[in-house]
């Protein structure tokens, strides 16, 4: 969790972390799939079969339009393994912790993005899941902080029960600080 334990302060634990779902990689494998689907459906279509001796069959419309079927599936091809390095960043460049005072996030590998939200100045915590999200449990987990600071992390691997544990700490945080305020003026 390089980020995260790197910028810990003293006495300050981490209580909870959270991860990336695999399905962020559902996209690229899919637009992979149809590229090698379009590469031999290609291959088929620009096969020019000539036999023993006979002279080079003439292209016909078939064969043109297979090898721009095939030049097209590279392309796509390209695209998914794009596509799979932005689901790898997503998946590896993002760490999500609760200490036992605030909210600490990271997203990005070479360009970052990140959140440190003391527990006292979060408002809410709020969960977006889609059909698949609910289907394969992961969703978005939005942190809303007082002055209409907001966050929102993609993919998170049960966001709901992330939401719950975000806010058992936020209200055990109170109470510990309610119990030292209590302390304070009494003695």
């Amino acid at each position: 969790m390089g980020y995260v334990e790197d910028n810990l302060m003293s006495n300050e634990k981490i209580l909870f972390t959270a991860r990336v779902h695999p399905a962020v990689f559902l996209q690229s494998v899919v637009v992979f799939i149809f590229s090698m689907f379009l590469f031999i459906y290609g291959l088929s279509k620009a096969a020019i079969v000539s036999k023993a001796g006979s002279p080079p069959p003439v292209m016909d419309v078939t064969a043109v339009l297979g090898s721009f079927i095939l030049l097209f599936s590279v392309g796509i091809f390209l695209y998914a393994i794009i596509l799979g390095l932005q689901a790898a960043i997503a998946m590896f460049g993002t760490e999500f912790a609760v200490t036992n005072r605030r909210v600490i996030a990271k997203t990005g590998f070479i360009r970052r993005n990140t959140l440190e939200m003391l527990l006292p100045k979060i408002e809410s915590v709020s969960v977006n899941q889609s059909v698949l999200g609910r289907m394969l449990n992961f969703g978005s987990v939005t942190v809303t902080g007082t002055g209409g600071t907001q966050e929102s992390f993609k993919a998170i691997i049960e966001p709901i029960g992330v939401r719950k544990k975000i806010n058992r700490i936020i209200e055990r945080y109170m109470q510990y600080q309610q119990k030292l305020s209590n302390q304070r003026a009494g003695g």
